[in-house]
Parts: structure tokens; sequence; C-alpha cells
């Protein structure tokens, strides 16, 4: 991460790079409780293709956000879970899941405390 800090204009900016994406602050979302497969994920996220579940796990992986541990089983299994520097960003995600909250409210929409 060193040495990127002149390529942002800000820190919003910043942080946007790393969990910026449709489907980057979910993944990060689900991770916060529990280790998961990348099956398990696959599952709670229906709409993202297996690319690019691929993809934004390799990214957040990449951005030291979240660990990925291959079990040498038969079928090997994946399994990600945040790591310290994916644990400092739960309070961000917690602060969008309320603003999001406050926002559907009325909608009759469930929150995402239901998905977790």
């Amino acid at each position: 991460m060193k040495g990127k800090k002149n390529q942002f204009n800000c820190p919003v900016e910043a942080t946007l790079s790393l969990i910026g994406g449709k489907y980057k602050p979910l993944i990060l979302w689900h991770l916060i409780d529990h280790s998961l497969h990348y099956m398990e994920l696959q599952r709670l996220l229906p709409n993202a293709t297996p690319k690019m579940l691929s993809q934004q796990l390799h990214s957040l992986e990449n951005s030291g956000l979240i660990h990925r541990e291959v079990i040498p089983e038969k079928p090997p299994k994946t399994i990600y879970s945040l790591t310290q520097l994916g644990q400092s960003i739960v309070p961000i995600l917690d602060a969008m899941c309320q603003w999001g909250n406050s926002y559907l409210d009325g909608l009759d929409v469930p929150c995402c405390e239901s998905q977790k």
C-alpha cells in the first residue's frame, strides 16, 4: 500500500479504490462475522457471476482486506476471511448499512441486518 498515497486526490478516493465496486462492500459485509467458502459467497450474491465474484475477491485479497485460504481436500475448498485491515473497514460498512436503512425506511424493504 505504501507509495500509492500520491495517486489519490483525497481520502475518499483512496477508500473507494479499495472497496468500490458492485460486490466488494457486500463481500466484506458477509465476512464480518465469520469466514465463508467461495460457494457460500456465491449463494449470498446470486447476481454476481462466478467470474465477477472471483475478480472482486482477487482484488480484495490484493488490497489486503481479505485472506484467502485453500483447504487441500478433494475437491479443494477456498475459505475467505477479513484481515486486520479488513476488520478496520467494518465501522464504515455499519455506517453504510445504517444510512441505507434510513433511506429505505418506509419503503418496506428489509435492511442488511436481516441478511447477516
